[in-house]
């Protein structure tokens, strides 16, 4: 009963950071070390990205109708190969650009981030600063005046590569995209959903890649209940979490997520330190 609940707070936490800007990776890393929580499957990367694949049904849930009509006007784009003035067909295709860099990033250094930042956990704290720090760079110099009809492929490739950045604990996918796209002049709003679609393939590929090492057991032992609890826990905060964020940007900065950033590092690099 403690393990499934354990999972359950985790898939809520994973649900919630996945989507607010302050990192995922580095709340599923720490809270099972500050919790003292060390069950090997609950504590292990697999799992973590498991928890993703219930982010990834939020995703699905909530943007279903967006990628129907994203789907059919890419399909329409190859049979008549041509974009032709329908911004549908255009953000298809850059929302698939914004892929390459960060799959590319993650096949070759997969094991690299794995390993490191699960032992020099301090430098997750000094990582959630460094992702602070990008915010509000994009809160300070964004001009927030373009919607995602004005998007160009130079922007496309700007926002993958940042998103690449993502796979350091700390920096998070949301944040780091979401301040690439302040910094190239989206309104916070478009920066965020934009965001969040690309964020669709390279979730759905992490999970598929880190399932098969689940399926052939190479991993910690594992009850199917407590992951199931925690991939549900996950996919019903992060449907929360979606709506939310949307909503609060259409008025409002990001200043009180590089507030919480920047006091959860505090917190965390204390704890780490006396611990």
């Amino acid at each position: 009963m403690e393990l499934l609940l354990q999972a359950i707070i985790q898939g809520v936490v994973q649900g919630l950071t996945e989507f607010l800007p302050i990192s995922s990776s580095a709340h599923l890393i720490l809270l099972p070390r500050l919790a003292g929580w060390d069950d090997p499957f609950l504590t292990s990367p697999e799992f973590d990205v498991m928890l993703h694949l219930g982010t990834l049904g939020a995703l699905l849930v909530y943007f279903w109708r967006d990628l129907v009509r994203l789907g059919l006007a890419w399909l329409a784009s190859i049979r008549q190969r041509r974009l032709g003035d329908d911004p549908d067909r255009r953000l298809a295709w850059l929302l698939l650009l914004t892929v390459i860099p960060a799959a590319l990033v993650g096949a070759l250094f997969e094991d690299f981030f794995d390993e490191t930042f699960r032992e020099a956990l301090l430098l997750i704290p000094l990582l959630l600063v460094v992702g602070a720090g990008m915010l509000a760079f994009g809160e300070r110099y964004g001009r927030r005046d373009r919607g995602l009809e004005r998007l160009r492929v130079r922007d496309a490739l700007v926002i993958g590569l940042a998103q690449a950045l993502a796979l350091f604990p700390g920096i998070s996918r949301s944040g780091v995209t979401i301040a690439a796209g302040l910094v190239l002049g989206l309104q916070r709003e478009a920066a965020a959903r934009f965001s969040f679609l690309m964020g669709i393939p390279i979730i759905a590929g992490a999970g598929l890649w880190k399932l098969r090492v689940i399926v052939s057991g190479e991993t910690s032992a594992f009850e199917p209940m407590v992951l199931a609890a925690g991939m549900a826990a996950s996919a019903l905060a992060g449907l929360a979490a979606i709506a939310f964020l949307l909503r609060f940007l259409r008025t409002r900065s990001t200043v009180i997520f590089i507030v919480y950033r920047l006091l959860f590092a505090a917190v965390a690099a204390v704890l780490l330190i006396t611990r």
